[in-house]
């Protein structure tokens, strides 16, 4: 047997520890999927609403600013870490995959188990060691003004927190309810974000005089304070610092060019060796792998940001240190919130607007860049280790006693491959470019974030589609 397997056994003491959601033993029917969709929707709604018991202030800088919408994560507040432990936990156990550190047969059911122990136990602890590294650094209020007992009580806190994520996220999968945790979470988190850019009432003082912060709220008060309704427009359409309508506007587009290209893919026709005469297709799609490689982007991306504030922070001097990132305070927005303006971090962090571009092409060009490669290689490796590559689906057909027309069985494979691996990659880059786009149009939530919206709503719909036929089939 291979070290890699070996390693993988070392996971085995720990699953009977591990929380776990017994797999369905019975076809879900669609009502009860939606009802616990909703029911797991709720509890994570009511925990990212319930603030953390025992910290002084959650002000000042916040590491994860960037990656809030996407992590599906909330300030001071229970859902503190979001899905990142689950998130960051998947990416590292792929990359191990997929790399063949640690050699894994999909085919067996076994190793499937200890995959996905392996990447429950790794979630765990992260969520830990990421609560640690929040309270120590400072986050929540001085350590020593907080007092150990509020320390632990509070990285308790988290700690439960994360476990059921975790565990709602699997309530999902394992055919409960629809989709995953992970992307449910993601989707509502997002679009709550940018209904509150939209719709806003909060008021603030910006100089020059009292503001609504959403656009749509902002653009009517407007129209009716200011005597001159041209300026009152065009303020409305491009002020800074505060979301305006051209953000909007972008973002709606986005959110349709997006859905345009979800329906680009490839039918190749297959035929039934069972049943003589049955006919069918295997869509090859243009985002085959959806939107994993974006959120595995973000993972990295939030990761590197976070490391490199804690680091600028106690060793701002070191030249290391420097490299990977330099940080200032904002001039606008959340008091204290530090943003890169230097090293890696800086280059790989999207522009804050035009004008920022104007004056730093090499970052605009970098960026778009880093996006376009990242996306490319987390879609191809994902396709590797998700058991979706040609070789996986020319295997599942040849099980289903499916084959192409046209073509020998023996070349199933060498057919795919034509297909697959160039929809995975160029997939990639097109959500990639997709991303910079919407960054440099200042769409509202991020081009990552509107880009993860519009996909997960788009595979919830097919879902709800294809639920809806089969009940219908079976009424039928």
């Amino acid at each position: 047997m291979s070290s890699g397997f070996r390693v993988l056994h070392l996971v085995r003491p720990f699953l009977s520890v591990l929380p776990e959601v017994q797999s369905a033993d019975r076809k879900v029917p669609f009502r009860e999927k939606v009802l616990y969709t909703m029911v797991a929707l709720f509890i994570f709604l009511v925990c990212s609403q319930l603030p953390l018991y025992g910290i002084q202030n959650s002000n000042g800088a916040d590491p994860w600013y960037w990656a809030r919408v996407i992590m599906a994560s909330n300030r001071g507040t229970t859902m503190e870490l979001g899905i990142s432990p689950i998130v960051t936990s998947g990416l590292v156990m792929q990359l191990l995959a997929g790399s063949k550190i640690i050699e894994v047969d999909n085919s067996i059911k076994e190793d499937r188990a200890l995959m996905n122990g392996a990447q429950k136990l790794l979630g765990v602890l992260i969520t830990i060691g990421e609560a640690v590294a929040y309270v120590v650094s400072g986050m929540y209020g001085d350590v020593r003004e907080l007092g150990a007992g509020n320390a632990i009580l509070i990285i308790v806190q988290l700690f439960f927190a994360g476990i059921i994520v975790i565990c709602l996220d699997e309530l999902l999968q394992k055919g409960y309810g629809l989709g995953s945790g992970i992307s449910l979470f993601i989707a509502t988190n997002i679009c709550e974000n940018i209904i509150w850019k939209a719709f806003s009432p909060t008021t603030i003082n910006s100089g020059r005089g009292i503001e609504f912060e959403g656009a749509v709220i902002a653009l009517f008060h407007l129209l009716i304070t200011r005597s001159d309704k041209v300026r009152a427009l065009k303020e409305a359409f491009y002020r800074s610092n505060l979301p305006n309508i051209t953000n909007l506007a972008a973002t709606v587009l986005v959110f349709l060019v997006v859905i345009y290209f979800q329906g680009f893919r490839v039918d190749l026709p297959v035929r039934s060796k069972r049943a003589r005469g049955q006919q069918g297709s295997y869509p090859i799609k243009l985002f085959y792998t959806s939107n994993m490689p974006i959120i595995l982007q973000s993972a990295l991306v939030s990761n590197l940001y976070f490391i490199s504030q804690l680091l600028y922070k106690r060793y701002g001097g070191n030249f290391l240190v420097q490299l990977l990132g330099r940080w200032q305070e904002a001039e606008y927005g959340q008091s204290g919130q530090l943003v890169p303006v230097g090293g890696l971090v800086y280059y790989i962090s999207p522009p804050s607007s035009l004008s920022d571009i104007a004056a730093n092409p090499l970052h605009a060009i970098f960026y778009l860049a880093f996006m376009l490669t990242a996306c490319a290689l987390f879609s191809k490796t994902w396709i590797e280790v998700s058991g979706s590559s040609a070789r996986d689906v020319a295997k599942q057909l040849k099980e289903q006693q499916m084959f192409m027309q046209g073509h020998r069985e023996s070349s199933l494979q060498k057919e795919l491959n034509r297909y697959i691996p160039t929809a995975a990659a160029f997939g990639g880059m097109c959500i990639g470019a997709l991303t910079v786009v919407a960054d440099f149009m200042g769409a509202i939530g991020s081009g990552t974030g509107i880009l993860l919206a519009v996909t997960i709503i788009y595979q919830y719909w097919e879902t709800f589609d294809k639920e809806r036929q089969e009940m219908f089939g079976m009424f039928q």
